[in-house]
């Protein structure tokens, strides 16, 4: 289990730190995941890659804490809050990520799986459950979504014209 956490728990945590905030909560949900599969170890043993089981755990306990965070009251940011220098010089990246927040969850979660975690396609079925042939369909159709809604955008930020993608 410790060589599993030097080798797989920097993943892990890159996985959760990018969805989380807080890096501590990040650090608790790896102590967490590795918690949850040294209780089990059967199942980590009869895993076809480890790393896939572990993030799948990872990301279970990472959606139950965004249910049990909605159930708490939430704080809303000032309005002074700066927008990124970086995304403001570059309207293209608002382009992207308006483009990918259009995505339906389940592409989207597997888009970024394959992109963000660097997650082979075995590794995201295993993960997520789900069939090997489900990720390709899934990752298929975001990347054409993603490609007509940015060319939708690109034409109609020739014009000047917002116009709805996907």
């Amino acid at each position: 289990m410790e060589q599993l956490y030097r080798e797989i728990g920097p993943d892990i945590r890159a996985y959760l730190r990018r969805r989380l905030i807080d890096s501590w909560l990040a650090d608790e949900l790896l102590q967490e995941t590795f918690l949850i599969a040294t209780r089990d170890a059967a199942s980590l043993e009869a895993a076809g890659s480890p790393r896939a089981w572990l993030l799948g755990i990872a990301r279970n306990l990472f959606r139950e804490h965004v249910r049990k965070a909605a159930r708490r009251r939430t704080v809303e940011l000032p309005d002074d809050v700066a927008e990124n220098p970086a995304t403001e010089a570059d309207h293209r990246l608002d382009l992207i990520r308006s483009a990918i927040g259009e995505l339906p969850e389940a592409q989207r979660e597997v888009l970024a799986l394959r992109l963000k975690d660097d997650l082979c396609y075995a590794e995201i079925a295993e993960m997520l459950g789900i069939p090997i042939g489900t990720v390709r369909s899934r990752l298929h159709q975001a990347l054409r979504r993603l490609r007509l809604c940015l060319m939708v955008q690109g034409e109609a930020g020739v014009r000047g014209v917002k116009k709805p993608c996907c």
